[in-house]
């Protein structure tokens, strides 16, 4: 059985598409952006919430401040993408709720209400929406480099606040010289899949 999505389409934003260690110095606009966003924020998510936020570090200034809190072996890749977007959840997601899901706007208080439920929730929930997010980058025809390798706490008290939760860093641009690492093994349909 063969997918709806073309073979080319498949190939962009699954089968040829990687991680990016490296870019060039064509720079992603905030068109590239917009139309990135506009594409994955329909997504699914448990009853249309959008806890997840993007910071795009542009500055030359920021960008400094972000790479003294990345890994070391992610802080050349930092410094020189052409831009980078700090993905976090918003744990504070459920005020926008009744707008958002306006069919049920009661689930605000009924299920939200405590601080860890919310936390739970905005965490799967805007880590749905990064996932989106980088496949939309690579729908744009850009390369993504997403990475948990950087001191979470220091890039939240840089760039965010106590309501947001980093969740990750991503480099993102047009790929440039030797950017892949060699494809990596994956699982195979047995491995994954049980029917009952």
């Amino acid at each position: 059985m063969s997918l709806v999505l073309d073979s080319a389409a498949q190939d962009l934003l699954f089968r040829e598409a990687r991680t990016a260690n490296s870019f060039t110095d064509e720079p992603v606009t905030e068109e590239h952006v917009q139309a990135i966003y506009d594409l994955v924020k329909y997504g699914p998510t448990a009853f249309n919430q959008t806890p997840l936020r993007i910071t795009l570090v542009r500055s030359a200034e920021a960008r400094e401040r972000l790479v003294q809190h990345m890994a070391e072996g992610n802080q050349a890749k930092t410094a020189a993408a052409p831009l980078v977007a700090i993905l976090s959840a918003d744990n504070e997601f459920h005020e926008e709720l009744p707008a958002l899901f306006p069919a049920f706007p009661q689930a605000k208080d009924l299920f939200f209400s405590e601080r860890g439920a919310r936390e739970n929730a905005a965490g799967l929930n805007a880590a749905l929406q990064a996932a989106y997010f980088i496949v939309g980058v690579r729908a744009a025809g850009l390369a993504a480099g997403p990475m948990t390798g950087f001191d979470f706490e220091g890039v939240r008290k840089e760039f965010l606040d106590d309501d947001h939760t980093p969740l990750m860093v991503v480099n993102i641009g047009k790929p440039g010289p030797d950017a892949w690492y060699p494809r990596s093994p994956r699982l195979e349909f047995d491995q994954v899949i049980t029917t009952v």
